[in-house]
């Protein structure tokens, strides 16, 4: 019979021999996306149910699928909360709290800046409008967005934000529960700023919050472990449900869409970061995870959770700043959903319709994607707000609507991506990021850490 050493050494050598994809996150993922793919053709080459709906394979990648969704979204709300109450109550150790706060605000302004011009511009050459076989006027969204919902989405409507709406299908009735981000962010930032006013009695509260914001941190580890499985749910659902049809004749606006989306993440970006005088290499395997992530399941929300964790510990980002820039950076920086799509699809829009645009029209579209985004959530409520300002119309959004899934997971890998990019560049630009661990070879497991030691 083996002695215990000699078990303990033939399972560590065992473990050291299994596979990088087996054992490194990144990887997984990538694998997730391959297996996905390989799913989503063979479930859209199998004949649809005798009753008509949709097969047993798509309607099982559908629920695995949605279902990790949710559970990433769920854990958002004690996430935001707890880290933010967290960051306020740490931010005592970090000088300058009120000048890191102006300038990520400032370098979310800037950004948004850059990315629209480039949709505009794009929009311009490509002409969208003029090259599709759309046919019909289109329908109005049930959603709009406007100038005073952007005063009013600062205002929470209750303590947590929460939304609950009521629907009757076919005589029973449903209620779903949504939330705000932003007005989450309002209510923990005045808790927290409330918790050190009040001083010492406090400190039992901030105790209890930091306890709470590590079993969080904990919960969500074991949900992030679960991406590789959504990850091939997800776009195995997406190349079932959409596959190439869908883009038909809407094929050059959304390749214009996915041109602009590149030349931000392939040119903006990391013209930036060089600018800041460090690696794009580095940046880009650090926020990766977090990219794909987002990418296939088309929700900065849900993402959120891995967003602020590889922000932290892949970038250097300190934890105190990282969890409250990232959380507002994922209801205020979206250069995909705020910026280069609504420049794009309003040009698409006019162009369309006939409708002409001066140069003063195009001004609005930049302050509508800079400010407009700050106090409004979702391409398509961004989209409306825009076609409102310029006068098109809002029937223009329901054109687009069939190559809405496929435009937003390139839209929502910008969004995290720029969300994680951000906070980066303030930190280094104030003295404050670990350039040690930016630069750090990557495990692939941006949670690794949190394990315990003696499971390394």
């Amino acid at each position: 019979m083996p002695s215990p050493a000699l078990s303990t050494r033939a399972e560590t050598t065992s473990r050291r021999r299994l596979p990088e994809w087996a054992t490194s996150f990144g990887p997984q993922i990538v694998t997730g996306l391959v297996v996905g793919v390989i799913l989503g053709l063979v479930a859209r080459a199998m004949p649809v149910a005798a009753d008509g709906n949709e097969n047993w394979l798509v309607g099982t990648v559908h629920t695995i699928g949605s279902s990790y969704v949710k559970l990433l979204t769920v854990a958002v709300i004690p996430l935001v909360f707890t880290a933010i109450v967290s960051s306020i109550a740490n931010l005592r150790e970090v000088a300058n709290a009120a000048r890191l706060a102006v300038q990520t605000l400032l370098w979310f302004a800037i950004t948004a800046f850059i990315a629209v011009v480039i949709g505009i511009v794009i929009g311009l050459v490509t002409q969208p409008g003029s090259h599709t076989t759309v046919t019909g006027a289109g329908k109005e969204p049930a959603t709009t967005g406007s100038w005073w919902a952007f005063v009013t989405g600062l205002v929470p409507s209750n303590f947590l934000g929460l939304n609950a709406k009521t629907t009757l299908t076919e005589g029973a009735a449903s209620t779903s529960l949504s939330f705000n981000v932003l007005q989450l962010l309002v209510v923990a930032a005045a808790i927290g700023i409330a918790a050190l006013k009040v001083g010492a009695k406090a400190e039992p509260f901030l105790q209890f919050n930091a306890s709470l914001l590590a079993i969080v941190q904990k919960v969500l580890w074991w949900i992030i472990r679960l991406a590789p499985i959504g990850t091939a749910a997800l776009i195995a659902n997406a190349v079932a449900t959409y596959g190439w049809d869908a883009i038909g004749s809407l094929g050059w606006f959304t390749a214009a869409v996915y041109i602009g989306l590149a030349v931000v993440f392939l040119v903006v970006y990391p013209v930036l970061i060089r600018a800041h005088g460090l690696s794009v290499r580095a940046f880009y395997s650090g926020v990766w995870p977090a990219t794909q992530l987002g990418f296939v399941s088309r929700s900065s929300i849900g993402t959120l959770p891995l967003t602020e964790r590889v922000t932290e510990r892949n970038l250097g980002v300190p934890r105190e700043y990282a969890s409250f820039a990232v959380p507002l950076g994922s209801t205020t920086k979206m250069d995909g959903c705020a910026a280069i799509y609504p420049a794009i699809a309003a040009i698409f829009v006019a162009e369309f319709y006939g409708v002409p645009l001066s140069f003063t029209d195009y001004l609005l579209i930049i302050v509508v994607s800079v400010i407009g985004s700050a106090g409004t959530t979702g391409a398509t409520v961004m989209l409306t707000l825009t076609l409102s300002t310029l006068g098109l119309p809002l029937a223009g959004v329901g054109l687009l609507l069939a190559v809405e899934p496929i435009v937003d997971m390139g839209r929502t890998a910008v969004n995290v991506t720029g969300q994680a990019l951000v906070p980066t560049i303030v930190a280094k630009r104030e003295g404050i990021l670990d350039e040690a661990r930016y630069n750090a070879e990557r495990t692939g497991d941006p949670f690794q850490d949190d394990e315990p030691v003696a499971a390394k």
